[in-house]
């Protein structure tokens, strides 16, 4: 069962979650959107799909409550919960946070990959790293599984 409250319509075109406006979109919109922008930028693109991931996850780490282990916890159930894959927790120190995601949204409607694909992802976890390390942090999609790997893997120290 969820933890997450109702889904709303506010009856002026738009879904709110627990007072936040969502929008609902398919992996498939996403994974072609983020094609056109990586053929229009080449590896231009991955960062700044990144920062798009990193405005909604500085938004979304914002508004949670409690110690690291806490917010950590709750963002990755969060990220379940409204569909962008299972996430676990691998690791939490005063210095490294990893993160495993399985059914990734997006790298298993992207299709086969020769590099990472889940920018979007890694971008929620800098603002989710920043937040919990008190500075700016770096997340590397370390494994992928639009490359293969049975989860992706991001690890920001």
């Amino acid at each position: 069962m969820s933890s997450l409250p109702a889904l709303g319509a506010d009856g002026r075109g738009g879904l709110t979650l627990g007072g936040a406006r969502y929008l609902l979109i398919r992996p498939e919109t996403l994974v072609g959107l983020q094609k056109a922008v990586e053929g229009a930028l080449g590896q231009r693109a991955a960062a700044c799909i990144a920062a798009g991931g990193r405005a909604g996850g500085a938004r979304a780490t914002a508004s949670l409550a409690g110690t690291a282990e806490e917010r950590v916890a709750r963002l990755l159930r969060i990220g379940g919960e409204i569909g962008w894959g299972e996430f676990a927790l691998e690791r939490l120190t005063a210095a490294e946070l990893m993160v495993s995601v399985r059914h990734s949204a997006v790298a298993e409607s992207c299709g086969p990959a020769s590099a990472p694909v889940c920018h979007l992802i890694r971008g929620v976890l800098e603002s989710l790293a920043a937040a919990t390390f008190g500075r700016p942090s770096t997340v590397v999609e370390t494994a992928c599984v639009a490359m293969g790997a049975p989860a992706c893997r991001f690890v920001a120290s």
